[in-house]
């Protein structure tokens, strides 16, 4: 039922979502930054308990994340009762760039956990750039690429995993063929020319084949799923950067992102697959958050990390109200990007 997928999407964003502002609020409580409450989910509060610490702990209607509010994030509030040093704007730089950061680290380390507990239950399987079978008539085998292959590099861009090199293949090519790099088994080294075939699929949409099969590696137990958790992160991070510069670029569309609605689609077709999917889709989301908060961007923790950087560089404050300007003109531009990508999602799932 897609009630059961809408439930299970929402607890998965709010474990990231929490688990990211926990972060912000035991770095800035160990700081001594004042902390007007740190808030379970969303919109209107429905229950509320003040600490002895004087934080109101609050738990609100809407089980979406959470945040912690402080004082003093940009600029000093217009509270008297709050002394000047327990600003958040007024603590020393390198301070404000840990609570700022804490989240970021929060949501990488639950991503880690994630990979390392599901690989130690089921074992974690990896795909290798290693052509395991060169399917004979397409453009693959038809370039002389065959099996026992490792591709080490696609239009110039490495590929240590086949994670990497997906993204790789979807990145708009001036060309009508990708160059592949090659190490063959006995270390000698070629680059091939290949043109993929297009395909349509069942809904009619077109899609480039190029007719491999490669080497997957199942790695379990302890030792092995700490190696899987880190190659897994790893992986994915790298997957992200390439995705980023490719939108920047422009050699990835901004309608290949998916917003709400179209994580939506990816929960309620992959709850079939059981909970070791569901687990390895919330340690991929929390990559994926804390990737993105953590780029150089007004309005994402890494920009506001920038300005900090500025400001040391500077030795003396950036003007408030110019950086609170850029965080709102940032929002803004993440709002409209988020409403663009909605609609895509809404029109691919009609």
């Amino acid at each position: 039922m897609w009630i059961v997928s809408l439930i299970i999407l929402i607890l998965i964003l709010g474990i990231i979502i929490l688990v990211h502002e926990f972060g912000h609020f035991i770095w800035a409580k160990k700081f001594g930054v004042h902390i007007y409450e740190f808030s379970i989910g969303m919109g209107p509060v429905i229950h509320t308990h003040k600490g002895k610490d004087k934080i109101d702990y609050n738990i609100r209607a809407f089980p979406i994340g959470g945040f912690v509010s402080m004082a003093g994030e940009v600029y000093e509030d217009a509270n008297e009762k709050i002394k000047k040093e327990d600003y958040m704007c007024n603590k020393p730089w390198w301070q404000r760039v840990i609570i700022l950061v804490a989240g970021v680290v929060n949501n990488f380390i639950l991503a880690i956990v994630l990979l390392f507990l599901s690989s130690l239950i089921w074992g974690g399987n990896t795909l290798k750039p290693v052509v395991k079978n060169a399917v004979e008539n397409y453009p693959m085998a038809e370039a002389g690429i065959t099996s026992g292959d490792m591709i080490t590099a696609i239009n110039g861009h490495k590929v240590p995993s086949w994670d990497v090199a997906q993204i790789v293949l979807v990145m708009k090519n001036k060309n009508d063929y990708y160059t592949f790099e090659v190490k063959h088994e006995d270390g000698k080294r070629d680059t091939y020319k290949v043109v993929p075939k297009v395909e349509k699929d069942a809904d009619g949409n077109e899609r480039q084949v190029f007719g491999i099969e490669v080497e997957s590696n199942t790695l379990s137990g302890f030792f092995g799923s700490i190696k899987y958790a880190f190659m897994k992160f790893n992986s994915i991070v790298h997957s992200m950067w390439l995705t980023v510069t490719g939108l920047i670029t422009g050699k990835i569309s901004a309608s290949a992102l998916s917003g709400p609605v179209g994580m939506y689609k990816i929960v309620d077709d992959g709850v079939a697959l059981g909970l070791n999917y569901m687990i390895y889709l919330t340690a991929f989301l929390s990559i994926n958050v804390g990737f993105i908060n953590i780029l150089p961007f007004p309005a994402f923790d890494g920009g506001r990390v920038f300005f900090l950087i500025v400001e040391a560089i500077r030795r003396k404050p950036i003007n408030a109200k110019f950086e609170n300007a850029c965080h709102l003109v940032g929002f803004a531009l993440l709002m409209l990007l988020m409403i663009y990508i909605t609609i895509q999602d809404i029109i691919r799932l009609f």
